[in-house]
C-alpha cells in the first residue's frame, strides 16, 4: 500500500485538531513531549508516526486516539485515475488529455506489457496464451503502482476477465469506465486504420455486441461511468476530471 497519501491525509486532520485546540506548532509539541520540527512534518504529511506518539498527540490535543487516525482506507488511492473500457472507448485520446491537464504521465498499460515481453500483445497471446497475458498484466500494474501515485493509466480491456488484478486497480486507482455503443466502439477502431478485428470475420459486428454485453456487468464496477459516444474527447476529459 502506498502510505504518503494517508499521511498526507492525516496531517491535514492533524492540523485542523491543533487549529481548533488554538494551539500553535509549539505549544503542541511542548505538550506531546515532542519536537516542533516533528509536529510541523507531520501535518506535512512527510512523518511516519509510531502508535506511542499518535497518542501522545491525541492526549495532547484532549481528543480520543480514534478521531484522527479513523480515515477511510479504501480512499486514498493518490492521485492515479485508470480507464477502462473496450478498445475504441477512446481511452488513449482522452487519457493524454487527462495527463496533460493534470501534469501527470501517461501509461498505456498493454504497451508497458510488450515492452516486457519483447513482443507485441498478438504474438503474447498467439505463442504464450491469454493466462500468460494477464500474469504480465499484473506484474506489470504493480510496476506502474511503484512509480508513484500520480498518473493516468489506460488498461486493456481484458483486464475485468482477470479478477484480481481488477480487484487490485480498483483498490489503487479511481477507476473510469468509458462507455460506448458497439457501433461507435467498432467505427472508431476502423477509423483508426486497425483492420485486425474485421479481418476474415464476417461476424464481426456481432461478437462486438456480444463481447460487451457480456463485460459490461464487470466494466460496471468502476468507480465512474462516462459515455463516450458521440461526444468529443476535450467533453469526456472534462467529465472525468469533474467525477473524480
Amino acid at each position: 500500500m502506498d502510505v504518503k497519501p494517508l499521511l498526507r491525509a492525516f496531517g491535514t486532520r492533524l492540523r485542523a485538531a491543533r487549529e481548533r485546540a488554538g494551539l500553535t506548532l509549539s505549544e503542541l509539541a511542548e505538550r506531546a513531549e515532542v519536537s516542533r520540527r516533528y509536529v510541523t512534518e507531520t501535518e506535512a504529511g512527510r512523518a511516519n508516526p509510531s502508535l506511542a506518539k499518535l497518542a501522545s498527540l491525541a492526549d495532547a490535543l484532549g481528543v480520543g486516539l480514534a478521531e484522527l487516525v479513523d480515515l477511510p482506507l479504501r480512499s486514498y488511492r493518490g492521485e492515479r485515475i485508470a480507464l477502462v473500457g473496450l478498445r475504441g472507448a477512446g481511452k488513449s485520446t482522452v487519457g493524454r488529455l487527462l495527463a496533460d491537464r493534470l501534469e501527470v504521465p501517461f501509461v498505456e498499460l498493454d504497451q508497458r506489457v510488450e515492452e516486457v515481453a519483447g513482443m507485441s500483445l498478438a504474438e503474447v497471446f498467439e505463442l504464450h496464451g491469454a493466462e500468460h497475458f494477464h500474469r504480465l498484466e499484473a506484474e506489470t500494474l504493480e510496476e506502474v503502482l511503484a512509480e508513484g501515485d500520480r498518473v493516468v493509466l489506460a488498461v486493456g480491456g481484458s483486464i475485468v476477465d482477470a479478477p484480481r488484478t481488477f480487484d487490485r486497480l480498483r483498490r489503487t486507482c479511481r477507476t473510469v469506465w468509458l462507455r460506448a455503443t458497439p457501433e461507435e466502439h467498432f467505427q472508431r477502431v476502423f477509423d483508426s486504420g486497425d483492420r485486425r478485428p474485421m479481418r476474415d470475420r464476417p461476424r464481426a459486428m456481432e461478437e462486438l455486441r456480444e463481447l460487451l454485453a457480456g463485460r459490461e456487468p464487470l466494466y460496471a464496477r468502476c468507480e465512474v461511468t462516462v459515455e463516450t459516444s458521440g461526444r468529443g474527447a476535450d467533453a469526456v476529459a472534462d467529465e472525468v476530471l469533474a467525477a473524480v
